[in-house]
């Protein structure tokens, strides 16, 4: 792109500048994997609107300096950390790639104030043994989505008094939360002050519907429910978006995130799972983000990914989990973190495992994990009983009655 001479290139008769305003065309991002990709349409609106919200959220200003981990082609990178950047003044320092000898050589040699990360990005750094901080640092903050919850905890303690400000942002968009206190780790926040309005859908997640009121209007999730999260558009539609209209009045406009939520009684959000990859097992509905988050409570996990696996008739949902170095796992412990998870959404089986890759934007990828199907017996492999909720050691004739789905 950098030997392209723009003055050199003919543009052809039929172009027109873009004109710039709020409702035109800004960015066409793709979300999905392999044959699903699908274009989201960012407006110069959407766009803006995350990137002040970022900038708000964050107190970014000409005093910060914004070190951009983050893929620019990811949503993340371009609606937060670049758009949040740009908004508030802030300088931007861009790395090579992620190391931890280069990171703590640049947080000191740029005076970066704010890191942007995606999922697990950090694990890599606050893991390394050789990390040397020195007595200060100049980071007070961490901006970006998807962080783990236990990889949280390790970050805030590490970089301590620095706290991490989780987004969560739609594709195109419409729904912006942010979790700007730091305080509930785990939790998406609150929606940003000046943005969208969005509401929690009542659904029915073991029939995959919304419900709706005897007046044929869709309810609204009580605080503890699950709901679907909606998003009001300020003005034109993405053509690719799951528009809903008369949904809470005559001829409302409200866009689906197709993302699973709670609503705590603080008014704080804690995302599920996807709509289309919450599991359906035999003895009820397993999210797992809730799953990760309440498992990210115990010190001795590092990583975790919930996948499903198809035994028989039905499907059984396997939590791996990545210990840290020197760490163990009991049933005790496994009772401890799900203690507040009702039975109903605990996974059937949970397993160690030596490590888990990830994806190009740090996401645990549980691929290989997939094609391997139904984990075997084993001194690191339990399953739960579904009428006591506790975890016992798979064992042969268990794993056989999973593997014929007769449980």
């Amino acid at each position: 792109m950098e030997k392209i001479d723009p003055d050199a290139v003919e543009l052809p008769g039929w172009y027109r500048p873009d004109p710039g305003q709020a409702r035109d065309l800004a960015f066409v991002m793709f979300s999905g994997a392999g044959s699903k990709l699908l274009p989201k349409q960012i407006t110069n609106h959407r766009w803006a609107l995350s990137a002040f919200g970022t900038a708000s959220a964050a107190a970014l200003s000409s005093n910060d300096t914004v070190y951009c981990l983050t893929p620019m082609h990811h949503q993340s990178g371009l609606l937060v950390s670049i758009g949040g950047s740009v908004a508030g003044g802030a300088r931007i320092a861009l790395s090579r790639g992620l190391d931890p000898d280069r990171f703590v050589q640049e947080i000191h040699q740029y005076g970066v104030s704010v890191v942007s990360y995606t999922w697990a990005m950090m694990h890599e750094v606050i893991d390394d043994p050789a990390l040397a901080l020195g007595a200060h640092h100049p980071v007070r903050l961490f901006i970006g989505s998807g962080m783990p919850a236990g990889l949280w905890r390790r970050v805030t303690e590490k970089f301590d008094p620095a706290h991490v400000v989780e987004f969560f942002a739609t594709t195109d968009g419409e729904a912006v939360l942010a979790n700007v206190s730091g305080t509930k780790v785990g939790s998406k926040g609150r929606p940003l002050p000046g943005g969208g309005k969005v509401r929690l859908a009542a659904y029915d997640p073991v029939e995959d519907v919304i419900i709706e009121g005897e007046d044929g209007f869709v309810q609204i999730a009580e605080p503890g429910e699950v709901g679907l999260l909606l998003a009001k558009p300020p003005g034109d539609v993405d053509p690719t978006a799951a528009v809903r209209r008369g949904v809470f009045a005559p001829g409302d406009t409200w866009v689906s995130s197709e993302f699973l939520f709670r609503r705590d009684e603080d008014g704080d959000f804690w995302m599920l799972d996807g709509r289309g990859t919450a599991i359906r097992t035999a003895h009820g509905v397993v999210y797992a983000e809730a799953t990760s988050n309440a498992l990210g409570a115990l010190g001795a996990i590092d990583l975790v990914a919930t996948y499903p696996v198809e035994t028989g008739e039905t499907t059984v949902a396997v939590t791996a989990v990545v210990l840290r170095p020197g760490e163990a796992l009991s049933p005790a412990d496994l009772a401890e973190a799900f203690a507040a998870v009702a039975i109903s959404e605990r996974p059937d089986i949970i397993k160690v495992v030596p490590n888990l890759p990830l994806s190009a934007s740090y996401r645990p990828s549980t691929t290989h994990l997939r094609a391997s199907g139904l984990p075997k017996p084993g001194r690191q492999t339990w399953h739960l009983d579904p009428e006591s909720g506790a975890y016992h050691r798979l064992t042969a004739a268990t794993y056989e009655a999973l593997r014929g789905a007769v449980l």
